[in-house]
């Protein structure tokens, strides 16, 4: 709880606008050595944006940077376009050190490090020094192998390999890229919205690379300008548009030595398919899991010496499948399997043929992922809401059958990192009242062992914002939907009624209303609620984490049940005494955007100011694998389409609406806000505009995030 004697801190949009977030900096990354006997992290010291890699030595609680060589820090340099895109797909905000990967050399080896870092690759085996790879520069996805005498790595969109000892240099695996051909490089699909980040992956025994050849010549190639560089630049990309052709893609079998021919897999009659996921068995096969175009079946398939498939698994879903990143193999030939056959997404273990051998977890909650499985012990890990959807902790249970238990204790939000061979795992865990402390515990008991990060200045009651309001309220339909609610000083000890402002994103794979720290230093809401206003967020219909039935109430349809469960928390919230329902102001970025303008446009008489940013104007401008998994194919939706987009309801807008994009951004192109400036002109709508010239679809810029918190408060105040 805040102290209510000490006064709340006064946030500037200075604040506001400032990365990273008061009590944010807490080690990301976390991983256990190969040998157990350290943790690794990526952290910055200094409290700010530039990572280092950390090691925790859990013997001797010494603490030391593995990265602050001269070699790593030199000719950081800015990014490539390349690097650029790929931060886009991750979220990536950090700099420095941004990924690392640990392997041990053999069964008794020394281990090896592998840092991308300045352009180039680098490493260190055992505890000699961290060196550049020579031949590295330009490398993009390095993977070390198994083994770890060799790292694979993409390059001007072939696959390289280059062994960590000698003085070869970097060898090209493949060839014929170019044109909107790739080796080994994952598609933008896979990228953006599959969780696919790579396009190749070592076979277990180090000695062969399995990779993706993505054909996406036939797709248009798509212009966008740097309209605000000194010397303009004209990047180029393949974009899928819903119902349009995406990439073909085949899955090969490659040695690394010598210079033997890809051994091609099949994939099936079909090549309008998703390939979106790869993984080696124990045995040394290799799986693939392959959906269809209309993401209503999945097919998990193995694959024979001659490259023929066999289906161990086949998942069809109603009215779509959601992929998952569950699946782990055993010695045994026995796997790890999740479904959302009930509706809700839980655990299977079946035998090597793919038959289910028993369900391992049921019930109205969901599995949100396995965090490991311990073979030898045959006990399964992952992270779930039993305890209930605003909160996250870890259970097990056994494969042979069993009741689940939780490990994690207290409330809140724990994301834990378990090392079973050790015994050990890393408890990251916050909640509204406290920024994130990482503690390694034991497995069995839950004691403490060593506390990895606290920082003791990042409470709500240190830094004097107020803790938000968790809630909950039924809709008219019956439907219970979370929400958090950010109140002004004085609200509910006076006679005032505050206008409303609601915060929103509404759309798949997100939810925002948790028992975690993000919510409180969402310094915007605290900002807008110090500045007078009632701040709402509610996880509508379509949000992630309550099962697929909740998810699928937008099925074909989006824009109109999100809409209607905001409509109905401003509707709850303004039956409450201090807040004034006539004036209700509303603002989002990206589906949030969408959200922004389709609350303006089909309930008008409920949200008077909105501010939409990066907003998805018509889903017919959005790619294939999203768009079609929630709206299906254009020729058999066309009436949804339509509906779903802010261009076919701009004649009912009477609020004020501002609008904001980047006219570089690669994910919702400027052009969906380009077609509602044309459509509003054309109605004779009003509407305000901020453009950033340098931005893509996360803006980065300091300056430039500062005058968007500025122009947005400003519209508030003005207009509300």
């Amino acid at each position: 709880m805040t102290d209510p004697n000490r006064p709340p801190t006064e946030l500037t949009l200075a604040d506001v606008a400032r990365y990273p977030r008061p009590g944010t900096t807490a080690p990301r990354r976390v991983e256990f050595t190969p040998d157990g006997a350290a943790v690794t992290y990526l952290f910055s010291g200094e409290g700010t944006l530039e990572q280092q890699l950390w090691r925790y030595d859990l013997a001797s609680g010494e603490r030391r940077s593995l990265t602050d060589d001269a070699a790593v820090v030199a000719n950081a340099g800015e990014f490539s376009i390349e690097e650029q895109l790929r931060r886009e797909r991750s979220r990536t905000r950090e700099r420095g050190v941004t990924d690392y990967q640990f392997v041990r050399e053999g069964d008794d080896g020394p281990t090896v490090l592998l840092v991308p870092r300045g352009g180039a690759l680098h490493a260190r085996r055992g505890d000699g020094p961290l060196t550049k790879l020579p031949g590295t520069e330009g490398a993009l996805d390095a993977t070390l192998s198994p083994d770890g005498r060799q790292v694979a790595f993409v390059r001007g969109d072939e696959l390289w390999v280059t062994a960590l000892a000698g003085d070869e240099g970097p060898r090209r695996l493949t060839s014929g890229a170019g044109g909107g051909i790739t080796n080994g490089v994952a598609e933008y699909i896979a990228q953006e919205e599959m969780g696919r980040a790579k396009g190749f992956w070592w076979s277990l025994d180090s000695r062969q690379l399995a990779y993706v050849r993505a054909d996406s010549s036939h797709i248009p190639l798509y212009p966008i300008v740097h309209q605000g560089a000194d010397t303009p630049i004209v990047e180029e990309h393949r974009y899928p548009f819903a119902g349009q052709p995406n990439a073909r893609v085949r899955l090969g079998i490659l040695p690394v030595a010598g210079a033997g021919e890809t051994r091609w897999l099949d994939l099936g009659a079909d090549d309008d398919i998703y390939l979106a996921r790869i993984a080696w068995r124990p045995d040394g096969t290799l799986t693939a899991q392959i959906e269809a175009r209309d993401q209503r079946s999945l097919r998990l398939v193995t694959f024979g010496m001659n490259g023929s498939a066999t289906t161990l698994i086949e998942e069809r879903g109603d009215p779509w499948l959601n992929l998952a990143d569950d699946l782990r193999f055993l010695p045994s030939g026995e796997f790890l399997w999740s479904h959302e056959r009930s509706g809700f997404r839980h655990l299977a273990l079946h035998a090597a043929d793919g038959g289910e051998i028993r369900t391992l977890t049921a019930g109205d909650w969901i599995v949100t992922g396995v965090a490991a499985l311990d073979a030898e012990r045959r006990v399964a890990y992952f992270h779930g809401t039993r305890e209930g959807v605003t909160e996250r902790h870890l259970y097990r249970v056994g494969l042979d059958g069993g009741s689940i238990e939780r490990i994690t204790e207290g409330p809140g939000w724990h994301e834990a990192v378990v090392s079973p061979a050790a015994g050990l795992y890393v408890d990251r865990h916050g909640s509204l009242a406290a920024a994130p402390t990482l503690t390694v515990r034991r497995l069995d008991g839950n004691a403490v062992v060593a506390t990895l990060f606290a920082d003791e200045g990042a409470t709500a009651a240190a830094l004097g914002l107020p803790v938000p309001e968790l809630t909950s309220f039924q809709t008219d339909e019956g439907v219970t939907l979370q929400a958090a609610i950010y109140a002004p000083p004085g609200a509910g000890r006076d006679e005032r009624r505050y206008p409303l402002i609601v915060s929103v994103y509404g759309g798949p794979h997100v939810q925002t209303v948790t028992d975690n720290w993000p919510l409180t230093v969402d310094l915007r809401a605290q900002y807008l609620a110090q500045q007078g206003y009632v701040v709402l967020k509610v996880d509508n219909r379509g949000s992630a984490n309550r099962g697929l039935r909740f998810e699928a109430a937008l099925a074909g349809d989006m824009g109109r049940p999100e809409v209607a469960d905001q409509v109905a928390g401003v509707r709850w919230l303004s039956e409450r005494a201090s807040v004034d329902g006539a004036r209700v102001g509303i603002y989002g970025w990206s589906y949030g955007g969408y959200m922004t303008c389709m609350a303006l446009l089909r309930a008008p008489d409920v949200f008077k100011v909105g501010v939409a940013g990066a907003p998805v104007t018509a889903w017919d401008g959005y790619d294939t694998h999203y768009t079609e998994r929630y709206m299906g194919h254009p020729a058999s939706n066309a009436d949804g389409y339509r509906e779903s987009a802010a261009l076919a309801h701009v004649a009912a807008l009477r609020g004020k609406l501002l609008l904001i994009h980047g006219l570089i951004d690669e994910n919702v192109h400027f052009r969906h806000t380009a077609r509602l400036i044309a459509a509003l002109t054309a109605a004779g709508k009003e509407y305000d505009l901020v453009l950033f010239p340098g931005e893509r679809h996360m803006p980065r810029d300091a300056k430039g995030l500062e005058y968007q918190e500025t122009r947005l408060a400003d519209y508030f105040r003005a207009h509300l």
